[in-house]
């Protein structure tokens, strides 16, 4: 390489770097403006997240659903800032190429992990519409338990067995939920076999009298004794009880259902009419 094309190389560079240079002299004003619009998004977005909290918790006692939004909020207000510090500093094709980038990872996370996407959008209608909440207890998935924490991704629950299940929102969402401590009253139902050769209207008494004397059966609900059906091969009458008792107390329906097993059983016995 002779000195003459050794100068004119040099030549190249120094006005590339004295361009380059100039240019970013001219930009100074315009980066100061970008850095103090992202720096007052910033705090505004901070500000904003915190009276987003405030406000969210006002209308769901869920924290995980307030920080949900309030973070939502905050990242918009901050991407804000950032797309318009882009556009002062005449960044138009990067703010295109990030849009465009944030499109397609989005697109890309959501076929990634759509269960968890759904089990994520299950539990914010979950948290907003209630059809149950911590304590209730709940039947769905064949399980029924106590519900214990309700989170955006899933719902655990505590059986009567003690164990803890940690059930999918998505799967709690789409599928039937029956939830006991928001209904009321239940009603209990009981057949039994009596043989036709005895009393029938003896044990219907003797039936009515046990189901009137249970303390937990609600007095001003329907308490019925009917005879359903003859069973002619075996030569028995077919006879249904029914009464309805407090779901809101703990394990009234299962204690009442057994003592009206025992007693029937035991006072029929005695009568001979079973």
């Amino acid at each position: 390489m002779d000195t003459n094309q050794a100068t004119a190389y040099g030549s190249l560079i120094f006005n590339k770097l004295h361009n380059w240079l100039v240019a970013l002299i001219k930009m100074l004003p315009n980066m100061a403006v970008a850095i103090i619009i992202f720096i007052v998004f910033f705090f505004l977005a901070k500000f904003i997240r915190k009276i987003t909290y405030k406000f969210s918790t006002r209308l769901s006692e869920a924290p995980a659903i307030s920080n949900l939004v309030a973070s939502i909020m905050y990242l918009i207000f901050l991407m804000m800032g950032l797309f318009i510090a882009l556009n002062v500093l005449q960044l138009d094709k990067a703010v295109t190429s990030l849009l465009a980038g944030a499109g397609i990872i989005g697109l890309a996370l959501g076929f990634a992990f759509q269960d968890l996407t759904a089990n994520f959008i299950s539990g914010i209608f979950i948290t907003f519409k209630k059809p149950f909440e911590v304590g209730h207890v709940i039947e769905t998935n064949g399980f029924s338990g106590t519900v214990e924490e309700i989170e955006l991704r899933s719902t655990t629950m505590v059986t009567e067995d003690g164990l803890r299940v940690i059930i999918p929102n998505k799967d709690v969402f789409q599928k039937p939920i029956i939830n006991h401590s928001l209904t009321p009253l239940r009603r209990i139902v009981l057949n039994f076999v009596i043989p036709l050769s005895a009393s029938l209207g003896e044990a219907e008494k003797i039936m009515t009298d046990i189901v009137l004397k249970m303390k937990d059966v609600q007095p001003d609900r329907p308490k019925t004794i009917w005879f359903t059906g003859i069973d002619g091969v075996n030569n028995k009458a077919q006879v249904r009880l029914s009464c309805w008792v407090d779901s809101a107390k703990p394990d009234v329906y299962e204690r009442v259902t057994h003592d009206l097993i025992v007693q029937v059983t035991s006072a029929l016995k005695g009568a001979s009419l079973m």
